[in-house]
Formats: C-alpha cells, sequence, structure tokens
C-alpha cells in the first residue's frame, strides 16, 4: 500500500451513511464524515487505516492503485 491511505470505496467497512452532511462511514471505527474515513484516521492516529479489507465484491486489477490521493 505504501504511504497513501486506502482506498475506502474498496473496502468492506465502508458504507454510505443516511447524513448528508456526512456521507461517508466506517464501521471499524464509527466514522462519519464528508471526506474519506481513512483520512480522518490518519489525521487522528498518524497512521494509514490498519482495518482495511478489499470489499469481496472488488476485483483488483493490475495495475490499478488501491491508494487515495
Amino acid at each position: 500500500m505504501g504511504n497513501r491511505a486506502p482506498n475506502c470505496l474498496k473496502c468492506e467497512h465502508f458504507h454510505v451513511t443516511w447524513d448528508p452532511k456526512f456521507p461517508r462511514g466506517c464501521r471499524v471505527f464509527g466514522v462519519k464524515s464528508p471526506r474519506m474515513p481513512s483520512l480522518v484516521v490518519f489525521e487522528s492516529t498518524g497512521r494509514h487505516c490498519p482495518a482495511f479489507s478489499q470489499a469481496p465484491r472488488i476485483k483488483s486489477v493490475t495495475g490499478e492503485s488501491d491508494a487515495v490521493d
């Protein structure tokens, strides 16, 4: 993964919330945010998300980045 935050859209713990002001969420950390939860986790802990787990519905394509800039 390197030194970039994982792409929450490809994580099994990511979910869309009911709150239009905080539409992105993480079930593991209980985060609701207008930004990607992995960025909130990084800002809070100084470490990239340790709970990232690629969702089974996502097929990895060689050469495609799974990180968020």
